[in-house]
């Protein structure tokens, strides 16, 4: 694994093109042709892969999901920090500035 990027709220994040995907019921299979590995994520998760199939910012991940979801801005946050961590150091997204990216 790579070490994860620095995350904050204006990264921008993208799925990584060597990561295929499939739609599981609401949930997602995630497969990374480069390492030959394979990720499944929850509906949440999945609702987040959706989301980042085109560039998004953090926060604007973030918003969709307090809109979708009984969750609280603060905890949907470090979730979503943390899940986008483990996806980068996974090598499943790309993440850029969001000041450079726009």
């Amino acid at each position: 694994m790579t070490p994860a990027p620095r995350i904050s709220r204006s990264t921008v994040v993208v799925a990584s093109d060597g990561a295929i995907s499939s739609d599981l019921a609401g949930e997602a299979a995630i497969l990374d042709f480069k390492r030959g590995t394979y990720y499944g994520l929850d509906e949440v998760g999945a609702t987040i892969w959706k989301l980042i199939a085109e560039p998004r910012t953090v926060g604007e991940i973030c918003a969709a999901l307090v809109a979708e979801y009984e969750v609280e801005p603060e905890v949907c946050e470090r979730d979503v920090f943390a899940l986008l961590g483990k996806l980068a150091a996974s090598g499943l997204i790309e993440t850029g500035d969001g000041a450079a990216s726009r």
